[in-house]
């Protein structure tokens, strides 16, 4: 693609080392912010001017919280440091060669590159799938989402066709994870609560909301104790969890699972993530779609490229596969590795890395949670969602947003009532995704 001629990837020259950083998410900002008082010239590279709060995009999906209470701008973490250069582009690829990023409208020299892009989704290969289905990674998914389940309920409303109507009421969740059972456990309180009320017209005793999930439990990563405590709650809010069970195909609206159908138009998929790699980097150091890294977070095969985050597999002893993908991995590698660069450019030792387990936990709805806990501590219920609140607020950016989320936390909890079913456009899943 030709870059118009208008545009480029211009940032002043300087005599300071330029460390370039791609990708604004958890990782990336916080290397940026830990670089404040480096002498380094930095350069943050994102396609969005803005960093989401992704564990909370099921709330923005479920009209529990507006899109702007969970992101932040990333110029106004720049702001006051002439050093420091935000760019909104996106990233193709690398020239190890040249010591060059490759953008969309250029290319961009640097002297030490830090690969923050975080994750995608992973379809496991099934591009038909991909085509139709509704992700949540990012928030114009949450936006999608939220659009799409509300023009199904004013359009269930408008139909004679029983059979369709009944696919525009059932709703398929494919994924066990935190994500899976969050989008379930907010799902079911707008189908107790909330749509009743909307939609006086509905029965919504024929809303089945169904969770889809390939392995024997939920939450894979926490716990047995959590697992097992999901799936109790799971139940009681009358949400039908399929274990041990594969989703193979979706088309005309049924979803084909290993052990029979489901009729739906909405499809959620939270079955997993993988690392978004760049191109350029060498095929030896790509495992599993995540980039090789010592315990430096250097990549494998190079002098002067890191990663950290999702996209960075550091093995040890503990962990043969790598490190969670994880926002706190994340989080604890940025701030570690601006610390290594202060040392390396005063010329000491850097230091290794270490992971430090805070714990893990997920929401299935009001007074229902699960937290594990270091040492082996298990809390779940009101105790556990408070902690899942009070956690979730202090890691949001900025007052302003910590205040928003607060406020409608409290509004919903005292009124039963959630404040943005709002349809600003139009969404066409079909148009969209490519089907």
């Amino acid at each position: 693609m030709a870059i118009p001629e208008h545009l480029s990837l211009t940032i002043p020259k300087s005599d300071l080392p330029r460390i370039v950083i791609v990708g604004g998410g958890f990782g990336g900002l916080k290397l940026a912010r830990g670089l404040r008082k480096t002498k380094a010239q930095v350069v943050l590279l994102d396609r969005n001017n803005f960093h989401t709060f992704q564990p909370l995009l099921y709330q923005v999906a479920t009209a529990g919280l507006e899109a702007d209470s969970i992101v932040g701008p990333l110029r106004k973490n720049f702001e006051g440091n002439p050093n420091y250069f935000f760019r909104m582009v996106k990233v193709t690829g690398i020239d190890q060669d040249k010591n060059e990023i490759e953008t969309t409208v250029g290319n961009l020299s640097y002297d030490y590159l830090v690969i923050a892009s975080g994750s995608i989704t992973n379809y496991f290969g099934n591009d038909e799938i991909r085509k139709r289905v509704l992700p949540l990674k990012r928030i114009v998914h949450a936006l999608d989402l939220r659009h799409h389940i509300l023009q199904n309920f004013e359009q269930a409303v408008l139909t004679q066709d029983k059979k369709k109507l009944q696919q525009m009421m059932n709703i398929v969740v494919v994924g066990g994870g935190p994500t899976g059972v969050e989008v379930c456990g907010a799902l079911s309180e707008l189908k107790k609560h909330i749509l009743p009320r909307d939609y006086p017209d509905l029965d919504f005793s024929g809303m089945n909301i169904h969770l889809i999930e390939g392995t024997d439990r939920l939450l894979n990563g926490m716990s047995e104790s959590s697992g097992k405590d999901s799936l109790h709650y799971m139940q009681n809010l009358g949400i039908n969890v399929q274990l041990n069970t594969r989703v193979e195909g979706y088309e005309n609206e049924v979803v084909q699972l290993s052990n029979g159908t489901i009729e739906s138009s909405t499809v959620v998929w939270s079955a997993g993530v993988k690392g978004n790699v760049l191109g350029g980097i060498d095929a030896s150091a790509i495992e599993r779609s995540r980039l090789i890294v010592n315990e430096y977070n250097r990549v494998v095969g190079t002098d002067n490229i890191f990663a950290i985050g999702d996209v960075a597999m550091m093995r040890c002893e503990e962990l043969p596969n790598g490190h969670p993908m994880l926002a706190p991995v994340a989080m604890q590698q940025g701030i570690h590795l601006a610390n290594n660069f202060k040392k390396l450019f005063a010329g000491k030792e850097m230091l290794p890395f270490k992971y430090f387990d805070k714990g893990s936990m997920a929401t299935i709805g009001r007074n229902k949670a699960v937290v594990d806990m270091p040492g082996g501590f298990h809390v779940k219920g009101l105790i556990a969602w408070l902690i899942w609140m009070f956690v979730h607020i202090m890691y949001l950016i900025g007052f302003r947003n910590k205040l928003i989320a607060l406020n409608n936390w409290v509004w919903s909890y005292l009124t039963y009532d959630k404040g943005t079913r709002l349809i600003i456009r139009t969404f066409n899943r079909i148009k969209v995704r490519g089907a």
